[in-house]
């Protein structure tokens, strides 16, 4: 496995030798994962991951996480921040949203981005694991209208790598950002590929 960078100054950092040994352990215990390029040391970011086919990307997801030693946020219906998990999910970063909230979610994530020193948000813009015929583009505006960077991240279950791209900002044209991104991550090769 090539050398995992975990001296970050500015991205958010969560764990210690401990759980960046595990999360190396995972990564080798699920197939062998390898990363291709480097998360970038940035406050932050918004992490479009794609192709998002099958609920193993997730466990993959937490071991590279682990690994890294970085703290993450991801979305998560407000219904299910409930006890006995709230804690948990809290704990692993997650940010109830209320989908019939007049703010929106895009509201809600701008606000969100605005007051935090420190944040990095992990999306997938499919929006389902099932196959779809657009993204939801929600990511990319939260992006443009708090100015922060979208790092797009690709998982290939056929070669066992997290492809990273560089930081990009979203500008006027939020389709081209849209199709730059996919072009990036249509690359990889999902879990179930025929949901892609």
């Amino acid at each position: 496995m090539s050398e995992i960078k975990t001296d970050f100054q500015h991205f958010p950092t969560r764990g210690n030798r401990f759980s960046r040994w595990f999360g190396r352990l995972g990564m080798r215990v699920l197939g062998g994962w390898t990363l291709n390029g480097e998360i970038p040391d940035i406050p932050k970011a918004i992490l479009p991951v794609a192709p998002h086919t099958s609920n193993w990307d997730f466990f993959v997801g937490l071991m590279v996480k682990l690994a890294l030693g970085i703290r993450v946020n991801f979305l998560g219906k407000h219904q299910i921040f409930v006890f006995p998990i709230k804690g948990l999910l809290r704990w692993l970063g997650g940010i109830p949203v209320r989908r019939d909230s007049a703010h929106g979610v895009v509201g809600q994530m701008i606000d969100e981005f605005a007051h935090a020193d420190r944040m990095v948000l992990v999306i997938a813009p499919e929006g389902t694991r099932s196959k779809v015929a657009e993204w939801k583009k929600g990511f990319l505006h939260i992006a443009q209208q708090a100015q922060v960077p979208v790092v797009p991240i690709a998982f290939c279950f056929k070669n066992r790598t997290i492809n990273i791209s560089k930081p990009m900002m979203v500008g006027a044209d939020v389709e081209a950002a849209l199709t730059e991104i996919k072009a990036f991550t249509n690359q990889a090769v999902g879990k179930r590929p025929e949901l892609q």
